[in-house]
């Protein structure tokens, strides 16, 4: 039997691949260049503030690092302050803009520490040949969702960079609120035993905006939940319950907060999955990109944890509340694996709820 020579393989042609332009989905953890990951809120994000940021400042820097820093003034009144960025691509989505969301997030920032907002100040960064009408349309929905939240726009700047340089429009909002006596929240206050409450849907927000990109189609429109939230934080005070944590679960959606509370206080939180209250139009969505509705980001959604005897008629204001009609209870604190997030599923069993390394959607706020 003759053997015959295998045929050469076809000639690939050359396409000029630039294999150092590709990342790997995950961002490595070592690496000598800002990544994408770094901004979303988990555990790069963490890592760049802790070993960079912190060492960099040194004793200049606060130890505490929640949603708005707490600051005393003389006659004993307390403050909150917080500053955040906004580069939210695109710029206008189902439910909002990067306008409402710049005033709304900074003024939830501020009510999770029980404050109530005062003051506002607005800082943009154009790129040049954006248009003025989108920028006039982002000016009218600030100015709106300042008026419906009760706060003042007092000072502002406004930059422009070359064309190439930025991405349209980019807005840094810092707020001042005034803490009311007696309230006292903080990320390390959880304790064993207290309740684990949301205020309703999750992960709308992220789907919302990622619907508007690359021509992504879910079947039906996601609108965002961007809103106000210090009205359901008053509220939540009203009944005299010790609120002992509050968060918005932003970048990294609830499973990043929980685990930064579940750290900062050292206790474990169980959470019941049953009870994560994921709207059928963001489950199938998460299905469809591969992505964990837990750690997609909310722009309207506050979790709140209360001593267990306080939780019932806490929850009972979140329901009464137009922004809290879904709110629910979905676990508990735990002296159990402390520093660490599990979530018991509809079988009996369980799995861990990590703290998200890197961005799972970009440009989300």
């Amino acid at each position: 039997m003759t053997k015959h020579a295998p045929a050469p393989a076809p000639a690939v042609p050359a396409v000029g691949l630039d294999f150092e332009s590709w990342v790997c989905p995950v961002p490595l953890r070592e690496t000598p260049t800002i990544v994408m990951g770094h901004g979303g809120g988990g555990a790069m994000s963490a890592e760049l503030v802790e070993h960079l940021f912190l060492p960099a400042y040194g004793s200049a820097a606060t130890p505490e690092l929640g949603d708005s820093a707490v600051l005393g003034v003389g006659d004993g009144t307390r403050l909150a302050f917080s500053t955040d960025s906004f580069v939210v691509k695109p710029m206008f989505f189902p439910g909002g803009s990067i306008g409402d969301l710049a005033v709304n997030g900074t003024v939830n920032d501020l009510a999770m520490s029980g404050a109530v907002p005062l003051f506002l100040s607005c800082a943009f960064i154009l790129q040049e040949g954006t248009a003025l009408s989108d920028l006039g349309r982002i000016a009218q929905d600030m100015g709106a969702a300042a008026r419906a939240s009760g706060v003042r726009l007092v000072t502002g700047d406004t930059k422009v960079v070359d064309s190439g340089s930025g991405d349209g429009v980019f807005v840094n909002t810092s707020g001042i609120g005034v803490i009311p006596e007696g309230v006292d929240i903080g990320p390390r206050r959880a304790r064993p035993g207290d309740v684990v409450l949301i205020s309703g849907d999750i992960g709308v927000h992220g789907i919302a905006v990622m619907s508007c990109r690359e021509g992504l189609e879910f079947g039906t429109t996601v609108e965002s939940d961007t809103a106000p939230l210090h009205g359901l934080v008053a509220a939540m005070l009203a009944t005299g319950a010790d609120v002992h944590v509050l968060r918005d679960p932003t970048r990294g959606g609830v499973a990043a907060s929980l685990n930064e509370i579940a750290c900062a206080s050292e206790v474990g939180v169980e959470l019941i999955e049953r009870e994560l209250p994921v709207p059928a139009t963001v489950r199938d969505a998460c299905s469809l990109l591969g992505l964990d509705p837990l750690q997609v980001a909310n722009e309207g959604k506050l979790i709140a944890i209360v001593p267990a005897e306080s939780a019932e008629r806490v929850l009972a204001a979140l329901t009464s509340h137009p922004l809290g009609r879904g709110a629910r209870r979905i676990g508990t604190c735990v002296p159990d694996h402390p520093g660490m997030v599990v979530a018991r599923t509809g079988l009996g069993g369980s799995r861990v709820v990590s703290l998200p390394v890197g961005e799972q959607l970009p440009r989300i706020c």
